[in-house]
């Protein structure tokens, strides 16, 4: 009551002030603070109550390394490492050790950068947390050797390491020295990287020059807060450079994510729970490995209820445990009533489940990830990690949209490159880490057009090909509406493959089939006949392992009986996958297609 009358009497005071003199009232320092972007007066305790975001206009404030820290980690578990460094100026800069006294003095920090570790939602970590105060947090010799230190410790301890980056670039002063210094720390990370840890970047404002260009870009998840400056070289630079006015969010996180090269961007008060849940699934991982045992104790709440509403149904799903013993249903795959042409329709009927129903049925905590870090990030392809029955996987699914709207968004379910390498990437990212992965399939095809070929469809196809049939973790494809061409195989170089009862899987649409051979489109009816695409043909010509099946066409009513009964077989898989070596799975999976 008292800070609301305070508020009032104050912005009174302020208005009149204003009004009478056109000039700014003096403030009294440290009791209010004034916002860059809405030019607001605000209190300083609201500030920091709302993880120093500005309650008018949401603008962020930078935040100093040790508030950050504070609004970060567990309280009181934070122990600092390395934290006195002897000043260093190689080049005997005139000036530059008065400068850096300076930044000690008003900061009360050693430099740039506070290192050391903490619990995160009872997860430990190595942090490192650059100080925008101090000569606007440049990578000098000494922030480099923090940093290095830092990495080489946790390496040792194997701890994940999380850097919130805030920079300007490197250290003029410095010179050379300053430029070897990314060096040294994309070093440190690559020894980090190849013992098997987890490394988290944080991008915040700013985050440029040759900090971008080394430790920042390197993490194995990059996650950026809203509205942050990210770049190489700066957007004045850039604008002087170029002569033209850059367009508007050039440069901002916002611009980076839709480009490809952050993973996700997480608010400011959601960053605490976010890392938490990396960590988590990270130290599973470490700890338990890919082995899946069975355990009912292990079964969401969600998919203890759908079980018991099967069995009221009649349905006749075992739920005895991830991995247990399940009778496969059985499934004449000859049925006389349904011609492949009617698969065909049904595979493309729009009120069909996407992968990302089928994500949100079965697994828990999904946390989607996004880019390529080459080019773009691409909706017809979503990925990142969840768990199953408390166990993390890779989860990556083709997706189409449910209207008009979302289809456009996902360009009807046909990936670009940029899809196709963001899927590899997390690949490449579950076998670091021994995640299995699984794969949702249904495209009509790999997106044909001008910009496609220029950014290498056919190279990031045959790369995903490549890359996929040696991956060292379990990896299952379900094919759940269409598998179009190599566009579907690029998600289906799998231990095993499997299909939904109305999927069709196909070396091109029977419309293509038609035309090419026959020079009439309209007989795709009798193409889809001849072409052998539907689950039961694949099946008996060893194409697929197992077929899921759809007592009625797959649709939101159903969705529940059908990803139980995915869940049940997917446990069955890990359990047997899961217990394999590395070369078992590369030899497996090669043997499989090699058999053809």
């Amino acid at each position: 009551m008292l800070r609301d009358m305070f508020k009032k009497t104050y912005t009174l005071i302020d208005t009149k002030y204003r009004s009478q003199t056109g000039r700014e009232p003096n403030v009294p320092e440290g009791l209010w603070r004034k916002c860059r972007k809405c030019s607001q007066p605000i209190l300083g305790e609201d500030v920091k109550n709302n993880y120093y975001i500005c309650p008018k206009c949401k603008a962020y404030f930078r935040v100093h390394a040790m508030r950050r820290i504070e609004i970060t980690a567990d309280a009181g578990s934070f122990e600092e490492w390395n934290r006195k460094m002897e000043f260093s100026n190689p080049l005997d800069f005139p000036g530059y050790e008065e400068k850096v006294w300076a930044a000690r003095e008003k900061t009360r920090l050693n430099e740039a950068i506070v290192t050391g570790s903490c619990l995160i939602e009872g997860e430990k970590a190595a942090v490192g947390v650059c100080d925008a105060r101090f000569l606007m947090s440049s990578m000098g010799h000494v922030v480099g050797e923090k940093i290095t230190r830092m990495v080489e410790r946790a390496t040792k301890e194997r701890l994940p390491v999380i850097i919130f980056a805030c920079s300007g670039g490197a250290r003029m002063q410095e010179g050379c020295v300053s430029l070897m210094q990314m060096a040294k720390t994309s070093g440190a990370l690559k020894r980090h990287h190849e013992a098997g840890l987890l490394f988290v970047s944080v991008l915040t404002d700013p985050t440029t020059g040759g900090v971008t260009a080394s430790f920042a870009m390197l993490g194995d998840m990059i996650l950026a807060e809203p509205g942050a400056l990210i770049g190489f070289a700066g957007p004045r630079v850039i604008q002087q450079t170029i002569g033209q006015k850059l367009p508007e969010g050039f440069q901002r996180a916002e611009f980076l994510l839709e480009h490809g090269f952050v993973d996700r961007i997480v608010p400011r008060e959601e960053m605490k729970e976010t890392l938490g849940r990396i960590l988590k699934v990270h130290r599973q991982e470490t700890a338990e490995g890919v082995g899946y045992p069975a355990d009912p104790m292990k079964n969401s709440a969600k998919k203890v209820r759908e079980a018991g509403d099967l069995r009221e149904n009649g349905a006749g799903t075992d739920m005895d445990g991830i991995g247990g013993a399940v009778e496969k249903v059985s499934l004449d795959v000859e049925n006389p009533e349904k011609t492949a042409w009617e698969h065909v329709l049904l595979s493309r009927r729009a009120d069909r489940p996407t992968a990302k129903d089928y994500i949100d049925e079965i697994f828990d905590e999904f946390m989607e990830f996004h880019g390529d870090r080459y080019y773009g990030d691409d909706g017809a392809i979503i990925g990142g990690i969840a768990l199953f029955h408390g166990k993390p996987v890779t989860v990556i699914g083709q997706q189409k949209g449910k209207t008009t709207k979302e289809n456009i968004s996902r360009n009807f379910g046909m990936p670009s490159p940029e899809g196709y390498r963001k899927a590899l990437r997390l690949m490449k990212q579950a076998e670091r880490f021994g995640r299995p992965v699984i794969c949702f399939v249904d495209t009509p095809g790999a997106f044909c057009g001008i910009e496609a070929e220029e950014r290498g469809q056919g190279e990031a196809i045959a790369r995903s090909l490549f890359e996929m049939s040696d991956l060292t973790v379990p990896v299952l494809s379900v094919v759940i509406g269409e598998g179009g061409s190599g566009g579907a195989l690029a998600m289906a170089v799998a231990n095993e493959v499997w299909m939904l009862e109305n999927a069709v899987y196909s070396v091109l649409s029977p419309e293509g089939f038609a035309s090419i051979l026959w020079k009439d489109s309209k007989r795709a009816d009798e193409a889809a006949g001849v072409m052998k695409v539907t689950a039961g043909d694949l099946l008996n010509l060893g194409i697929i392992e197992e077929v899921i099946p759809e007592r009625e066409p797959a649709c939101g009513e159903n969705l529940g009986e059908i990803a139980l009964e995915m869940d049940q077989r997917m446990g069955r898989f890990l359990r047997d996958y899961g217990a394999r070596t590395g070369e078992e799975l590369r030899t497996q999976r090669y043997e499989r297609f090699r058999g053809i």
